[in-house]
């Protein structure tokens, strides 16, 4: 490691993750350099940094994952350090050396231990030698049903990405093609490893920290079992309710890991706990941890903080802080969990969120949301005395928000924090495949909501004349309005009098805040309007009305059976032998479309004949763009 103290720092990487490193290194006084691709100019992590760099191109491939001209982009702005972040080139060794080359400080770990934990495969070896308890791998080429069911993992990378559950070897092979695809468009590595599934099982990890001088912290547990498609959603620090001794087991065993390797920096340990209390190692990222904010909270901690200074080769006091409360992180998506997860984009018009959390995040109001990348918009955290407190706190603060402009999972995180389950720290990474559908279903009652959309629309502005502030509310008899909004495929018809409604009294109104008496109650309901698009927030939760014009447009009709992008994207490929005249079966996967690192796959609507593809592989798709169409059999 460099004795070098670092005056300049490049951030080789994105997002919310970027900006948080900046905050740190400006606190420090340090010079901070971003690199950007095209769609990331206008970035925040770019605004925010004192220079940036172009990568020219969108995809990451031709950006993020472009070492050469990263490491050309710190020599050309200055700076003597380069900080990966997480993702991309976080845990690439290639990548570590040639920092180390070019006569840069690498804020990590050194690209020995990287490259001895970067394959999965080696790491469990090294792990095994070790004494780490370990889940014994299964080879795909000679499973059989008594291995299910099997978790398919990228050996290169993590994050979800490359990851499957097979529990039907006739699905085996397709799941195979799909992993290595995902995973070699993720890390440019297509290696894929199988290992038993556990049903049940709790995603538990440990964050470690060591330095040149041979000091290794063990700063405590995360649980991180709250998970959709393999990929964290809800973490917190401590996990709850592991027996002292589990827990003392899983820090000698983060820390054995760590001296397998001769590991210098940040980096985190993870285990799969069994149900009945049995650990085994799964991987150690090389890196800084996506949830490391529950563990600096808990601690008192700054990690990036800790990682320069390691960098720079200052030693590690003998033990660390001790852990005071608890924390709980929650991952705000721009994604719609009723509709499989699916990511979304566009404009993100308001991102407010009250209370006393922290808020790490890439996006302010008025920036957009891409195709290329994760649809992460917020990491939102909360730290309290007890996990009871803290998770209250969470939740509220998630209620609270108010998020303009795309579909996202906050009403999800609220109705899983306040979960009995997850109340009762009764966790594992299937509580949303058993809960999924009452957490994402029963929208709140949106009858006062669109009342207030109406009442707002119609209220006259503050700078409208007295008299025409006056005239509008008159307490006398007249003809009553309508007008129509839809929220998620719901139409609501609001006929209403200026002044009186059925079983609700309007007590006040102007373009953005009426109040009403709702069954006798006060209530306050806070109205953004955006185009066609009306926002309202208030305790009884948040809504999106869109406008229902008075005359219908012939454009929105559609051939049926037509199957049409649910977001833009690249069709990275079609299902095998498939063209116009194709027979097909009802949710048959037709093709497959990539968009924010994930693949998303574009089912048959029905059974019948494929009429018409109007799509190949490699293809780029706008959202709504007609991509096949599906002619249905008729019925006997």
């Amino acid at each position: 490691m460099t004795q070098q103290p670092i005056t300049s720092l490049l951030v080789a990487n994105r997002g919310e993750i970027a900006v948080r490193i900046f905050r740190t290194a400006r606190a420090l006084g340090l010079a901070t350099v971003a690199v950007h691709s095209d769609p990331d100019a206008d970035a925040l992590h770019v605004r925010d940094a004192d220079a940036a760099v172009r990568l020219p191109g969108a995809a990451p491939a031709d950006t993020y994952l472009r070492g050469d001209l990263i490491i050309k982009a710190a020599l050309a702005a200055g700076a003597d350090a380069v900080h990966p972040g997480y993702g991309f080139l976080s845990e690439n060794a290639d990548f570590a050396r040639e920092v180390l080359a070019a006569g840069l400080t690498w804020i990590g770990p050194s690209p020995e231990a990287i490259e001895a934990m970067a394959s999965k495969t080696r790491a469990k070896e090294l792990m095994r030698a070790a004494g780490v308890p370990l889940l014994d791998p299964v080879d795909p080429a000679t499973a059989t049903t008594a291995d299910l069911p099997l978790l398919l993992k990228a050996a290169a990378g993590g994050g979800g990405r490359g990851m499957r559950v097979v529990r039907d070897l006739d699905g085996l092979k397709e799941a195979l093609h799909a992993a290595s695809a995902e995973a070699a468009s993720a890390f440019g590595d297509g290696e894929v490893f199988a290992e038993p599934y556990v049903e049940r099982g709790r995603h538990v990890e440990v964050q470690i920290l060591a330095d040149a001088h041979g000091a290794v912290w063990a700063l405590g547990t995360r649980d991180c079992s709250l998970q959709r498609r393999h990929q964290k959603v809800i973490e917190e620090a401590p996990a709850p309710g592991l027996p002292d001794t589990l827990r003392e087991s899983l820090h000698a065993a983060a820390v054995a890991a760590t001296r397998a390797v001769s590991y210098e920096g940040a980096g985190t340990v993870e285990f799969l706990v069994t149900a009945d209390g049995r650990p085994y190692f799964l991987e150690m990222n090389t890196r800084l941890q996506v949830e490391h904010p529950v563990t600096e909270a808990v601690f008192g901690l700054d990690l990036v903080a800790l990682q320069l200074r390691v960098a720079e080769g200052a030693a590690l006091p003998p033990a660390p802080p001790q852990p005071t409360g608890h924390a709980v992180e929650a991952r705000l998506y721009a994604e719609d969990p009723a509709q499989d997860w699916r990511p979304q984009t566009g404009a993100l018009h308001t991102l407010a969120i009250p209370g006393e959390v922290r808020v790490d995040t890439g996006f302010t109001a008025g920036d957009t949301v891409g195709i290329h990348y994760d649809p992460m918009l917020a990491k939102v955290v909360a730290h309290a005395p007890t996990r009871a407190e803290a998770v209250r706190a969470l939740a509220a603060a998630l209620a609270g928000a108010r998020i303009h402009g795309l579909t996202t999972n906050r009403e999800l995180l609220v109705r899983s924090l306040r979960h009995p389950e997850f109340a009762a720290g009764q966790l594992d990474t299937g509580f949303y495949d058993r809960h999924l559908d009452t957490l994402t279903g029963g929208a709140p009652d949106a009858t006062a909501a669109a009342l207030a959309a109406a009442l707002a629309e119609g209220a006259p502005g503050p700078d409208a004349p007295l008299a025409a502030r006056i005239g509008g509310w008159r307490n006398v008899r007249s003809r009553p309005q309508t007008r129509r909004y839809t929220e998620a495929g719901t139409e609501y018809e609001v006929r209403y009098h200026p002044v009186n409604h059925p079983g609700i009294r309007v007590l006040a109104a102007t373009p953005d805040l009426v109040t009403l008496e709702v069954e006798g109650i006060r209530r306050a309901f806070h109205v953004k309007h955006n185009s066609n698009k009306i926002y309202v927030d208030s305790a009884l939760g948040a809504h999106t009305f869109t406008r229902v014009p008075r005359f219908p447009d012939p454009q929105d009709r559609t051939e049926p059976g037509s199957l049409l992008a649910p977001m833009p994207g690249t069709v990275v490929r079609t299902a095998e032998g498939l063209a116009p005249g194709s027979p097909v079966t009802a949710g048959q996967p037709l093709l497959w479309l990539e968009a924010m690192k994930m693949e998303h796959r574009i089912l048959a609507p029905a059974s019948g004949t494929l009429t018409a593809l109007h799509v190949a592989t490699g293809q780029q798709v706008e959202f709504g763009a007609l991509l096949a169409v599906v002619q249905e059999e008729p019925q006997p």
